[in-house]
């Protein structure tokens, strides 16, 4: 989802406190830290699981309207942020920010709506795949926007990538309207919904114009952003899910200590990637999240027996190759020139 990598694109808008605030030795001992070498990779992983065990729960719950469900997803990124704003007195709307910050709220919050209405509607392996894929394409947009370059590494991602999305999407124009099926060859599946699939694609170009939206408000402290988007995105999700008439509250039983859950592993899953930036950088946590797809696939087939054909996973492997590479450039650009990983690593550290 686009927030669940929130974090991590504070890290990379460049700004001072959000590189202080997640450099290993900020908040963590560094015997702590050096004595466990892979415990930010595997908080990382951690916060996968919990980022994809919320949508198990989106999905889960055919009786509470997506919209809803998002607002409770918004608490987690708010509570968070809250205490710490107060506790470094840092101006919550600061003058010359105030409409990118309103803009990136509402391109956020509409990424993670959108990206719900998937879930809902298509198998949630194939959703997870689609919308985790916004790395590959923030390159288009930094350029179009910010003026980065985006040389042939970034092109040949975002070709992959598209491919990728394509298999997993299925557009009848392409495929028809059934595909075989991996468990039979001779039994058939009807294509993902189209319009979740469009909500999917949709989601992943507004998760990545966040990430551009992010860059651009270097100098800010990463609470004061995350507090803005918490509480924008808080009203727009209660705002659309009441004009929807979807607003109720949940039955009693399962289904409220499931949005309770919802809202339990979404500020788990912040926190726990909170914490693996303190100890790891961007690029090799960025790999370690793409365990969010492996999660996805397994609870498809555990929770809601379905079975993902060749073309979801032929999807998958194209569009996860290209996540892991962007990571691992990332990762390569970021270490000094005597490293011999980056001499290792070759053509990537260009």
């Amino acid at each position: 989802m686009p927030e669940q990598l929130e974090l991590q694109q504070l890290v990379e808008t460049g700004s001072e406190d959000c590189r202080k605030l997640h450099s290993p030795t900020h908040s963590l001992p560094p015997l702590f830290w050096k004595s466990c070498p892979y415990l930010g990779l595997f908080l990382a992983t951690l916060s996968s699981l919990f980022f994809s065990l919320c949508s198990v729960i989106v999905k889960w719950l055919v009786d509470v309207h997506p919209m809803e469900l998002a607002a409770c997803r918004f608490v987690g990124v708010l509570l968070p942020a809250i205490p710490i704003v107060l506790f470094r007195r840092e101006p919550l709307f600061p003058r010359g920010r105030r409409i990118m910050l309103l803009l990136r709220s509402f391109v956020g919050t509409t990424g993670l709506m959108l990206s719900f209405y998937a879930f809902r509607h298509m198998p949630l392996a194939d959703a997870s795949v689609v919308v985790f894929s916004v790395p590959v394409f923030v390159a288009i947009f930094a350029r179009l926007f910010l003026k980065e370059p985006c040389g042939l590494f970034n092109a040949v991602s975002v070709v992959l990538t598209l491919i990728g999305v394509v298999l997993i999407t299925r557009p009848p124009l392409l495929f028809g309207h059934s595909i075989p099926a991996l468990a039979s060859p001779n039994e058939t599946t009807n294509t993902s919904d189209f319009w979740g699939a469009v909500a999917a694609f949709s989601a992943t170009i507004f998760g990545a114009n966040a990430y551009v939206l992010l860059r651009a408000l270097k100098g800010l402290h990463f609470s004061v952003i995350m507090t803005n988007f918490g509480a924008f995105a808080l009203i727009q999700t209660l705002v659309v899910t009441w004009e929807l008439g979807g607003l109720c509250l949940p039955r009693c039983g399962y289904d409220r200590l499931l949005v309770v859950a919802l809202a339990v592993f979404s500020f788990g899953g912040q926190i726990l990637l909170t914490l693996s930036l303190q100890m790891e950088q961007a690029g090799p946590v960025a790999i370690a999240r793409s365990a969010d797809i492996v999660f996805a696939f397994i609870w498809q087939v555990l929770f809601f027996k379905e079975v993902p054909n060749l073309y979801s996973i032929a999807g998958a492997i194209l569009v996860t190759s290209s996540v892991m590479l962007v990571g691992v450039r990332k990762w390569a650009l970021a270490l000094p020139e005597s490293s011999p990983m980056k001499r290792r690593l070759g053509i990537l550290a260009r």
